[in-house]
């Protein structure tokens, strides 16, 4: 029996949900901003742009500056990016390439499930197993090594009590690696097999295919996993929490000292914060945070817009 096809109704009802969820979408948004922006209006009044260049945090006397937030929470960011990029890259590699196919799907399966692993666990680990470890067999050794070298004995100064900026980088690392590694290998494998099959034909190795033509053609869905992950870094709470050391202050540069970060500021005294400019300077933060990941987001779409420009000038 063959069945009727919907009318022009059913288009344009399906049309309108579209549309509205679309625009449902940038209002939730809008109203986001606007929120907080008027929430955080009184330390914005205050303290304008010099609220990012203030170490200065005293509930106290309402002094105010989000300087040491801001600096935890991007540094942290950016070496959870340097270690779990090139990490998930080698795990998507070698699920898509080299690995046998007896062990694909529990490795694959393996990786997944880490990234349901709740965020406090993640947290409770890093600071009762992890940090002890990371004193004592990293920290150590490298202040030993490097301590006397200018600058790099900079880098390493402070005690090596296990918890703070590196502590806070290795475990968001260790979180975001499942994101980026499945929708690197998701990605990987959406790439024609007669593309691949061609270049191996033509003697090319396993490097160069992915290298010549893999990354090529996926490039997309790796810069979108790889801002997957770097959201995911920014916007965590929980496990930050517990090994960054909620120090808010900047004595110097090194990797080893305590440091606070936004989530972690954010969880830590908004429950305590009473009206004022206490409030408002955590919601200044918040607001902060939100044009951090949008200043991210629209890097990402810059450069997949610079690499398909230069794409076609080569064509």
């Amino acid at each position: 029996m063959k069945q009727a096809r919907s009318g022009p109704m059913a288009d344009r009802v399906f049309g309108w949900l579209a549309k509205g969820a679309a625009l449902f979408t940038l209002f939730t948004l809008a109203a986001i901003l606007v929120s907080l922006t008027i929430s955080a209006w009184p330390a914005i009044d205050r303290y304008g742009l010099g609220f990012l260049a203030s170490t200065q945090w005293d509930p106290v006397k309402e002094e105010f500056g989000g300087l040491v937030m801001v600096y935890g929470t991007l540094v942290t960011s950016l070496i959870a990016l340097v270690i779990a990029v090139p990490v998930s890259f080698g795990i998507a590699l070698f699920l898509t390439e080299l690995s046998p196919a007896w062990l694909k799907r529990p490795l694959g399966t393996a990786i997944e499930l880490l990234a349901a692993v709740p965020s406090i666990v993640y947290g409770m680990w890093g600071l009762l197993v992890f940090s002890p470890v990371l004193s004592t067999w990293v920290q150590q050794p490298l202040q030993k090594l490097l301590g006397d070298i200018p600058y790099l004995g900079a880098l390493v100064s402070g005690p090596p009590v296990g918890i703070g900026i590196l502590s806070a980088g290795i475990i968001l690392a260790i979180m975001i690696i499942p994101f980026i590694a499945s929708v690197m290998r998701d990605v990987f494998e959406v790439t024609p097999p007669l593309l691949k099959e061609s270049a191996y034909g033509l003697g090319a190795t396993t490097w160069e295919v992915v290298s010549k033509v893999v990354l090529p053609y996926t490039k997309a869905g790796v810069i979108g996993g790889i801002m997957l992950g770097l959201g995911r870094a920014i916007g965590e709470t929980m496990a930050v929490t517990f090994v960054i050391g909620n120090f808010n202050q900047l004595d110097s540069l090194s990797l080893f000292q305590a440091a606070n970060s936004i989530t972690s500021a954010l969880a830590n005294e908004f429950a305590e914060a009473g009206q004022g400019l206490h409030q408002a300077a955590l919601m200044y933060l918040g607001l902060v945070l939100f044009f951090i990941t949008f200043v991210v987001l629209s890097l990402s779409k810059m450069l997949l817009a610079q690499l398909r420009k230069a794409e076609g000038a080569r064509a």
